[in-house]
């Protein structure tokens, strides 16, 4: 009788790896049409500030290429008004060469101003969006002042956003001490009315970009702090937590890789609540003469330009700059808001 021989067990089948945080999150977001698409214009308006700092768009947004207050190219030149040039009155010629001794030079000095005045290259009329009190093209000014505004309200948010963020989780994770440390902190910032720590701050470090990026992160910290501290708080004493305590994970292991994706979302929310927030800061800074230097331009300058230009009936540099404003800070808006729901643990649990 023959021995049978035990069937050869079959090769262990490979373990699936399940999808990361970010992966998943990438999935969802992309189901996401609208947020999708708000994406592609905030890329869009990134790519348009890198080409502007670059040099390659708006370069000469300072030189004066329209006659002063040029309309809009869709509403056409303005009609011509008559003005006749000054004739020089009648009567006997005088010679002041005994009166005043450059005299001789005068007609001189005005022939070579008419041949400077002839070789001048003409103005245009129109521009696409209008022109500035100046002759300057608005839309150039607007894309240039994007590369300030947007850089700004974009980098003080990220550095608000890392200062709050680190800050809170220090305090929601280990409490006590440290938390009554930061806590202490954070009582002495929300005790100074923010307008004026900002002037503060503005007249310790200056004018420029540098120092409004800096100002607005030293003083837009807190309530990212506050909301990130009551999260960890809450998910520090959860169970996955626990578990990774247990398996020998180290607590800036169990904070950044456990605790911090499953509250992203609601850093995500802050973090562009505080980039419009700081976008209409560095307006408010430049209108009161603390924000960019003068031989600079972003949005806010050109709202500050646009309210003595608005009572001639120039509205033009207000709607260009309110116009790029609005676009930038709704797609903005849309896209955080659209990746905050594809990083929500909760909404992650209904598929």
């Amino acid at each position: 009788m023959s021995a049978v021989l035990p069937a050869a067990s079959a090769p262990d089948a490979p373990l699936q790896r399940s999808e990361g945080v970010w992966r998943l999150a990438w999935r969802r977001f992309r189901a996401d049409r609208v947020g999708l698409v708000a994406l592609v214009v905030v890329a869009a308006f990134l790519l348009l500030i890198a080409a502007a700092a670059a040099g390659l768009v708006a370069r000469d947004w300072q030189v004066e290429v329209g006659v002063p207050n040029a309309p809009p190219t869709l509403l056409g030149a303005r009609a011509p008004t008559s003005s006749g040039a000054i004739e020089s009155p009648s009567g006997p010629r005088v010679d002041l060469s005994d009166i005043d001794p450059l005299a001789p030079r005068y007609r001189e000095w005005a022939e070579r101003a008419r041949q400077y005045q002839t070789q001048e290259q003409p103005r245009a009329q129109t521009l696409p969006l209008g022109g500035d009190r100046l002759g300057r093209d608005v839309l150039a000014k607007a894309i240039k002042g994007s590369e300030i505004s947007v850089f700004v309200g974009v980098a003080a948010a990220l550095c608000a956003t890392l200062i709050g963020t680190l800050l809170g989780a220090l305090a929601g994770f280990f409490g006590r001490r440290v938390g009554d440390l930061l806590e202490w902190v954070y009582n002495v910032f929300e005790s100074i009315p923010n307008i004026l720590l900002i002037f503060a701050f503005a007249a310790v470090v200056g004018r420029g970009v540098q120092s409004v990026v800096v100002i607005l992160a030293l003083t837009g910290w807190t309530g990212m702090y506050r909301q990130v501290r009551a999260e960890f708080m809450k998910h520090a004493s959860r169970e996955y937590v626990r578990s990774a305590e247990a398996i020998g994970a180290s607590a800036a292991s169990r904070m950044f890789q456990h605790i911090l994706p499953n509250v992203s979302h609601v850093v995500l929310v802050r973090m562009s609540l505080l980039a419009v927030g700081f976008i209409k800061a560095e307006v408010i800074l430049s209108y009161l003469g603390l924000g960019v230097r003068v031989d600079q331009v972003s949005w806010g300058t050109m709202l500050a330009e646009s309210q003595s230009e608005l009572i001639l009936g120039y509205w033009w540099q207000l709607a260009a700059a309110t116009l790029f404003m609005a676009v930038f800070v709704t797609a903005f808006s849309l896209a955080t808001d659209a990746l905050r729901d594809a990083l929500d643990p909760k909404l992650r649990g209904l598929e």
